[in-house]
């Protein structure tokens, strides 16, 4: 799709997305036993995520966008199927710290300042206290929080709060980043302002990242491919490469192709319901 407000890719600002695969899904099914009948919560999931990728999950609520980003984290066992990352199980990627998760909710101690909430999980891996607090510094710097270390969690916003959950998922250098919705309990402008930086995070470091979300917009914005869920049982409706450019700032959502991706994502959602 060529569109004289949003320029094609060149070799220079070309994504930097490899051939390896981070994530395989193939024919992965989740189905919950209940008193009355069975629950089939995902159904004949495939799906490949290549290293680099930004990829959202989108569909309606129920459908089982967080159940999937669970079983490629070995939060939530499959009931048939397999699930590889990085080349290994579910389960020996978590063992190996393979990636980092951000829950809905920044799901901080209270009672710990900013910086002991991300040097905890160091800690806890054993890391030293001093370098411990020397990456929790760097991760801390690079979500903009400098200077709020000894801050509790109460005595920040929303966002801010979601920024420090932020680094301490990247406090390991995870190689996957998965985020659940991370910024649906926020405010439009502070969501804005937050999309804006983790995009701006994602082109620097360029982590391979999932990303759950019910906003078209913001999966739209984000990501480089958007996988679009059925309502229950869950199946993946249709995957939507992206064809913006790969450096994007907000202004291009009042671009011509910015609407028609978002529009092609709207159609697949309609389409799903209607399956």
């Amino acid at each position: 799709m060529n569109n004289p407000e949003v320029p094609s890719r060149s070799p220079a600002t070309a994504p930097l997305v490899s051939t390896r695969l981070a994530v395989e899904v193939r024919n992965a099914s989740v189905i919950y036993q209940a008193s009355d009948a069975p629950v089939h919560a995902l159904e004949d999931i495939d799906l490949d995520i290549r290293e680099g990728e930004f990829v959202a999950l989108i569909g309606p609520s129920g459908c089982g966008k967080t159940t999937l980003m669970r079983v490629i984290a070995d939060l939530e066992k499959i009931s048939a199927g397999q699930v590889l990352v990085n080349g290994v199980t579910a389960h020996e990627a978590r063992l190996a710290r393979a990636y980092g998760y951000v829950f809905q909710s920044p799901a901080l101690f209270p009672w710990r300042t900013v910086l002991a909430n991300v040097t905890l999980p160091l800690q806890i891996q054993g890391r030293s206290r001093a370098d411990s607090k020397a990456i929790a510094l760097e991760q801390l710097a690079r979500v903009g929080l400098t200077g709020f270390e000894q801050k509790y969690p109460w005595q920040l916003s929303g966002g801010m709060q979601q920024r420090v959950s932020i680094a301490r998922a990247l406090s390991f250098e995870p190689k996957i980043l998965m985020m659940d919705e991370p910024f649906g309990a926020l405010d439009e402008i502070t969501r804005d302002r937050l999309n804006e930086q983790l995009q701006q995070l994602w082109q620097r470091e360029r982590r391979t990242v999932l990303f759950v979300t019910h906003s078209i917009a913001e999966a739209v914005y984000l990501a480089t491919r958007i996988v679009v869920m059925s309502p229950r049982p869950g199946r993946i409706v249709r995957v939507i490469d992206s064809p913006l450019p790969d450096e994007r700032h907000l202004g291009l959502r009042d671009s011509t192709a910015f609407i028609e991706v978002a529009h092609a994502v709207r159609e697949a959602l309609a389409e799903g319901h209607h399956d």
